[in-house]
């Protein structure tokens, strides 16, 4: 209580900057989740992409970040365990936020898609387990992320396996592709606005006052997807049957029309990608608030306040404006070869599964679910369509990112003891 009543303006200093640290390692590597693929379809550019997921990582993140940063807060470690000692809470958490962003930073440099949320939930475990007691972690909980991240990638691998196919039945292999494009593209884009709102209304308008029932979020959000729908006609009717030059795609001009649905799923997967991994980074510097605010008080029930959902969204902007492009290659260049509609039923898949994860305040890896949708649609396409090689890395780097995590957080945690205590 001495160390909290002591340096708490020192303490709550140092966990906002260490948050927006890890944020901004949020942004800068995780940021491949939402737009890489539209990269690497070539449906966006570099600079188009990050401006877009600027805007929608940033709306995600505050309006409905505050689900899953409950998860995040309170699931991992049990704070009967620490109830006596607020102080190695404390330190616990500061360590944590400064191991995953440490990891982040060097994993962002070597242009690794890791997971965030392996990288936090590791740092947690590590300083929990040797710090305090290895009773004080919520085994349980663990366990269930860790189903999770086997459960992400499959649900959206099979999700964009079977949006694909979907395309390739009803348009690319009929008689006449650009007028089914026409067709049935209108549907997709209302189900890329539906998906959208939902997430919006349900979980994110009760973060600025605004509450509504279920059965008015479904009259909503069918009314979005219309609107969207409409716009994305319009779009479509600029784009004109003409014989292309391009030899790359068999039919360019519907490719072109899928390239148009990209804008939306890349905004889509934006929001949905805020609005998860904004927890990675604010549940930690909730806790430190939380105990600070309350004068060494744990597990008192508290609102999330507005501002920390601004220091984290805050982060994720500035990390993938600063250093977002190195990891956007790996995804979308580099596991299998996207076009547009290819890269627009990963980013749908993936999109969707997030949005669940996200509503249901499971923290998923959003680097696993993208990574899921993209071999879902290169396996449609057959095994040799992957790059395996490319594919044994991004899983090596996942297995690195755990201990990693946790042995950072150990050594920190001993540090801030030393230098406080």
């Amino acid at each position: 209580m001495s160390i909290i009543a002591e340096h708490g303006q020192l303490l709550l200093i140092l966990a906002c900057l260490f948050g927006f640290f890890m944020a901004w390692g949020v942004g800068a590597n995780d940021v491949a989740n939402a737009m890489g693929t539209s990269v690497g379809a070539k449906a966006l550019t570099i600079k188009q992409a990050i401006l877009i997921a600027m805007l929608f990582e940033f709306c995600g993140a505050y309006l409905a970040g505050g689900e899953v940063t409950e998860t995040i807060r309170k699931g991992i470690i049990d704070p009967v365990f620490v109830a006596d000692s607020p102080d190695l809470l404390v330190f616990g958490m500061l360590s944590s936020l400064l191991a995953a962003g440490v990891w982040l930073f060097v994993a962002s440099l070597m242009g690794w898609p890791v997971s965030t949320t392996h990288s936090i939930v590791g740092a947690l475990v590590g300083f929990a387990a040797v710090g305090i007691d290895s009773d004080a972690v919520e085994w349980g909980k663990v366990g269930q992320i860790v189903a999770s991240w086997v459960v992400s990638p499959v649900m959206a691998g099979t999700i964009s396996f079977g949006i694909f196919l979907s395309a390739q039945r009803l348009i690319l292999n009929t008689q006449n592709p650009f007028e089914a494009a026409k067709k049935y593209i209108p549907y997709y884009l209302f189900l890329v606005g539906f998906m959208i709102s939902m997430v919006t209304m349900t979980k994110g308008l009760k973060h600025i006052g605004l509450g509504l029932n279920f059965q008015e979020c479904l009259g909503y959000s069918t009314i979005v997807g219309i609107i969207v729908a409409g716009i994305g006609q319009l779009f479509l009717r600029r784009i004109k049957d003409v014989p292309s030059g391009d030899g790359r795609f068999r039919f360019a001009n519907v490719e072109r029309m899928f390239a148009v649905l990209m804008v939306f799923t890349a905004c889509a997967m934006a929001f949905a990608h805020g609005s998860n991994d904004v927890a990675n980074a604010i549940g930690p510097v909730a806790a430190v608030v939380s105990v600070i605010q309350s004068g060494g008080e744990i597990g008192a029930k508290s609102a999330l306040p507005s501002w920390i959902l601004l220091v984290g969204a805050g982060g994720i902007v500035f990390g993938l404006a600063t250093y977002g492009f190195k990891v956007i290659a790996t995804i979308g260049t580099k596991i299998t070869e996207l076009t547009p509609s290819r890269g627009f039923a990963a980013e749908l898949g993936a999109a969707s599964t997030v949005v669940v994860a996200s509503a249901t305040g499971l923290p998923i890896s959003t680097t696993h679910t993208l990574v899921g949708a993209v071999l879902g649609v290169g396996l449609a396409r057959g095994i040799a369509a992957l790059n395996l090689s490319v594919i044994r890395n991004i899983f090596m780097s996942w297995i690195i990112t755990l201990p990693a995590g946790a042995g950072l957080a150990i050594v920190f945690f001993f540090m801030f003891k030393a230098i406080f205590l």
